[in-house]
This record gives structure tokens, sequence and C-alpha cells, in this order.
């Protein structure tokens, strides 16, 4: 059995990630916070615009948050924790701050998961457009 070491996501890689994502939002004229973790949770890199509401740097860190702990974009998470929905009690049922709304993003190489972008403060699908830029930024 072979195992071949994936190189972990880099102050680096978070810079290239939150540089893409405030460009992109900045050719949509909205106003962001960025945030990205690394594999384990951990702040890498966070920005807040100037101008962007205060409450986007914590949605924008739950947002990462969330898409690393799921491995999943948090836009594809919101109908689960929906009455009903596969995850409906996730939300409540952790100590750690969950956000089920669009604008996390899991960060992959080799096929390996090594952190999460999150981006808060437009509209959820604009905030998963621009999380989703940074993403392709560094691939």
């Amino acid at each position: 059995m072979s195992t071949t070491t994936v190189t972990p996501l880099t102050t680096q890689d978070a810079e290239v990630l939150v540089t893409a994502a405030r460009r992109a939002a900045e050719a949509a004229d909205a106003t962001v916070s960025v945030t990205v973790l690394d594999a384990g949770g951990h702040l890498l890199a966070f920005r807040r615009d100037d101008r962007a509401v205060l409450i986007s740097g914590e949605t924008s860190t739950r947002k990462a948050y969330t898409a690393l702990q799921l491995d999943a974009p948090t836009a594809d998470l919101v109908e689960a924790v929906q009455p009903g929905g596969l995850f409906h009690t996730l939300p409540t049922a952790l100590d750690r701050p969950l956000l089920f709304i669009a604008g996390g993003v899991p960060v992959h190489r080799d096929g390996r998961l090594i952190g999460a972008v999150g981006v808060g403060g437009g509209a959820p699908e604009q905030d998963h457009a621009f999380a989703t830029a940074a993403v392709k930024a560094l691939a």
C-alpha cells in the first residue's frame, strides 16, 4: 500500500484564496469578509472589507467551518437542515458554530480535504460564487 503526502493549505494558499474572493466581490460591487481555515479548522487568513457589515466576519467564519466539517459547500446543505431534512437537528446538536447559508466551500488538493473558505456579506448566492471563484483560483 502506497501513501501519498498531500501538501497542507499554506498561508500563501490562504492569501490566494482571500485575494481571489475579494476580487470577485469587488467585481460584483459587494463588500464582504473572507475566512480561510486549514484542515484542522484553525484560522489561516481573515479579511473584512472596510464597509462590510460587521456580522459578515462571524458568518464567513461559520460558513468556512461548516463546509470543512461536512466537506461540502454550504449552498448544498441548506435544504438538509430544513424541517424533515437529513440534518434538521444538526445546527443545534453541536457546541460548534455551524451555519447553513451559502458561502462556505471546502478546499481539496489531490482529492484530499485541506481546508475551507467562507465568504459573508453579500447575498448567499453571491457569497457562494465568490468562495467558488477563490477555490478555482487556487486550483
